[in-house]
């Protein structure tokens, strides 16, 4: 059977509908073509991509709240006394909760679009971040009163993580995505998708600083102290709700409809759809009307130019395209092989930045007094080299490696799809590997003992792991863009974005279990405390152990990337530009 052809007259109602209106919801119905000749209407396309690309920065800036965990969480240990194992659940509940949903928020953001998933983050963080506020006031009361807070208070904090994890994957997806099928043409693509990642690691410095030079505790000698968690999470609180609304009005998908008639007519002319059952069924009847089986299979009678039927023919046509696609990505084996890869290399990252305080409190014993370095300082330095990793790994990659023109799913037939090449060519998966060398830099220096009794030297450990873990989120969506296209990026990504959770709570409960070992045999802070209250440790037997486990993973974690590459049918030898 020969394929029909895109150019085929017969065809034009199914890959151009005359439909002035977009697909999915009403709150991103807008569909103005760059290219019109209305002058009006290409100023009001690029206003409205200049608005949401904007708006898209500033929400993944507040998204990047999250990253500043480490701020504030070893607070609930010395104020709220919480264990290590306790707050660990806490940072594993927040993560899983922040990363599980991703599939079903990314499937949602391609169906619904992001103006609906941002107002959903402003219920969420507003909620959540106000109703930790509360529980941490209620536990210092309990505290202060010689109440082991905990009893009641370690739940609720628990459940309001969890929203907050929630509200956070919502608010970011809808701006990564908003930049991925806005900007998703062009050289510079994968810096305007990274835009708002780098925006997201540079929140953790920006609020960090915030937490530390203004929402501060005031010391009885009238200096400064901790972070005001109260305050703070109030801040948060406000702040958060305010950006998610603001992204309801603003995120939207510009020529959504252009973006999938072009995207089915690539996939036409790649063959991918010769065979079909709905094609078979519309070339046997000579593309006239479709028995009630066909219509059910998504497509409409394109003989019918009623608005209502167009606009239902749109969606319909939509949802056909990215199912269609989502099966195709999750049968391609070299996905997988990625995926475990992504997971092993940054699972490490994740537990560091959650633990980072306590790893800190580690390294001198109580009975040094010592303000070598801080908590906030490094959560800092970590958001500020991240967010240049990210920016730098993306520029980099539109540079140096090669890329196709066509923002759409590659075939893996190189005739088919013309290539945009540099005279220095270095592909993406060399960029993602070197990035992991870089992160497993510093889980070595950390493991090997040289920052113990060394506070100073803590920065090598900080900027290595902070460089690789924002180099290699910076590449991971480029690389899905680049190959399963962005029609359906957010589904894509969300279900690789699922694995940092795993990771995350795996390290975290390995890290609690060699650090509460560790505790027992630890000097008490305070003079004859029980022994069921000492839950501090120090010294290298806190860390050492895990962070070469971690070390390891991250080398296996590159070579699995390196496979899906170069391995056995993988993307260089199915002829796919990356």
């Amino acid at each position: 059977m020969t394929t029909p052809s895109a150019s085929d007259p017969s065809l034009a109602p199914l890959l151009r509908s005359n439909s002035s209106s977009t697909l999915g919801s009403p709150s991103s119905q807008t569909s103005i073509s760059d290219g019109s000749s209305n002058p009006k209407l290409r100023h009001k396309t690029r206003a409205l991509r200049a608005v949401a690309f904007i708006v898209s920065i500033v929400a993944a800036l507040g998204a990047g709240s999250i990253t500043v965990f480490s701020l504030y969480g070893h607070l609930f240990q010395s104020r709220l006394h919480y264990t290590q194992f306790q707050i660990n659940g806490i940072a594993s509940a927040m993560s899983i909760s922040m990363y599980v949903p991703v599939p079903v928020i990314g499937y949602l953001c391609d169906r619904v679009g992001p103006s609906p998933l941002s107002f959903l983050s402003a219920v969420l963080l507003g909620g959540g971040y106000g109703l930790a506020a509360g529980m941490y006031h209620k536990g210092l009361a309990e505290v202060s009163d010689g109440v082991k807070g905990v009893r009641t208070t370690f739940p609720a904090m628990v459940f309001a993580f969890v929203v907050i994890g929630v509200g956070t994957s919502a608010l970011y997806l809808s701006a990564i995505t908003t930049c991925a099928k806005n900007f998703g043409k062009g050289k510079y693509r994968g810096l305007m998708l990274v835009a708002p990642i780098a925006s997201f690691g540079l929140g953790g410095m920006v609020l960090s600083q915030i937490g530390s030079r203004i929402l501060y505790e005031i010391q009885p000698d009238g200096g400064k102290g901790d972070v005001n968690v109260f305050h703070f999470f109030l801040f948060l609180c406000i702040l958060l709700a305010v950006l998610g609304l603001i992204g309801t009005f603003a995120l939207r998908i510009v020529d959504e409809k252009d973006l999938i008639d072009e995207a089915v007519e690539e996939l036409e002319r790649s063959g991918l759809l010769e065979g079909s059952e709905i094609f078979r069924r519309r070339a046997d009847q000579n593309y006239g009307t479709i028995d009630g089986n066909v219509e059910e299979a998504g497509i409409i009678d394109p003989a019918r130019d009623d608005d209502d039927d167009d606009d239902d023919n749109d969606r319909l046509k939509k949802t056909w395209l990215l199912n269609a696609e989502t099966r195709r990505f999750l049968s391609d084996h070299t996905m997988w092989w990625f995926l475990v890869g992504f997971w092993l290399i940054v699972g490490p990252g994740e537990a560091f930045i959650n633990n980072l305080g306590t790893v800190i409190g580690t390294l001198y014993s109580p009975t040094t007094k010592s303000n070598e370095t801080s908590a906030a300082t490094h959560v800092s330095i970590m958001a500020t080299v991240s967010t240049v990793a990210r920016l730098l790994a993306a520029s980099l990659s539109d540079m140096l490696s090669p890329s196709p023109h066509s923002q759409h799913p590659q075939t893996g037939f190189p005739s088919s799809i013309p290539l945009l090449r540099q005279k220095l060519s270095v592909s993406r998966v060399v960029l993602f590997i070197v990035a992991a060398i870089i992160l497993s830099i510093g889980t070595v220096v950390l493991a090997s003992g040289v920052v113990q009794d060394h506070a100073e030297r803590f920065w090598i450990v900080s900027a290595s792991i902070g460089a690789g873990y924002g180099a290699v989120f910076s590449l991971t969506p480029i690389i899905v863009t680049m190959i399963w296209g962005v029609e359906n990026f957010g589904t894509n990504f969300g279900i690789i974005a699922l694995t940092p959770a795993v990771g995350n709570t795996m390290w975290g409960l390995i890290y609690s279990a060699v650090y509460q070992a560790g505790a027992r045999d630890s000097p008490s802070l305070v003079g004859g405390a029980d022994d069921d209250d000492d839950v501090f440790c120090f010294g290298q037997k806190c860390y050492s152990s895990t962070f070469w486990a971690m070390t390891v993973c991250v080398w296996v974690g590159a070579v699995m990337v390196l496979w899906a590459w170069k391995g056995r049918d993988g993307w260089s030898k199915r002829g796919i530009v990356i």
